[in-house]
């Protein structure tokens, strides 16, 4: 059976060091247009593979001993009213790199900077969960995301 410990930790490390990293994380672009973030350490590997920009949509994959464990799935955007996506997406990164240990899928609860708000609400245990991410400017919601995950092939 997985150790959903070492998991949680495997997925705190694995998301800093790829998307949560920002310009130094390394990137392939693959030739359906995607985008794919790998980390790995001694068994285990991390594929984070999205379709960029606007809205975006992609699969998060742990592997354990080059089997698959654990996926989670995600889609979002920026609210069409807002212009400067870059100032979106960096706040975002900075919120994904407040990723908590117990909670290893986006973003912490709440994180606060400037005019801009974060927001998480998630049902879960790390086996199976789904939520929804937020990010507000000032009052407005100006970004929202869902996302779900489970263990697979555990049988």
């Amino acid at each position: 059976m997985l150790d959903k410990d070492r998991l949680c930790e495997f997925l705190v490390e694995a998301k800093k060091s790829t998307y949560a990293a920002g310009s130094s994380r390394p990137e392939k672009s693959e030739k359906d247009f995607s985008t794919t973030l790998t980390f790995r350490d001694w068994n285990r590997k991390y594929i984070d593979n999205y379709f960029w920009w606007e809205p975006y949509g992609g699969r998060e994959v742990v592997f354990f001993k080059g089997q698959p464990v654990y996926i989670m799935t995600y889609y979002g955007a920026v609210d069409e009213s807002i212009s400067d996506l870059k100032m979106i997406y960096a706040f975002l990164q900075e919120s994904l790199k407040l990723i908590p240990l117990d909670k290893p899928f986006r973003g912490p609860k709440e994180y606060k900077k400037d005019s801009l708000t974060y927001i998480i609400d998630s049902v879960w245990e790390i086996d199976n969960f789904s939520g929804e991410e937020k990010i507000f400017l000032e009052w407005k919601e100006v970004y929202r995301a869902k996302y779900m995950g489970w263990f697979v092939d555990q049988r």
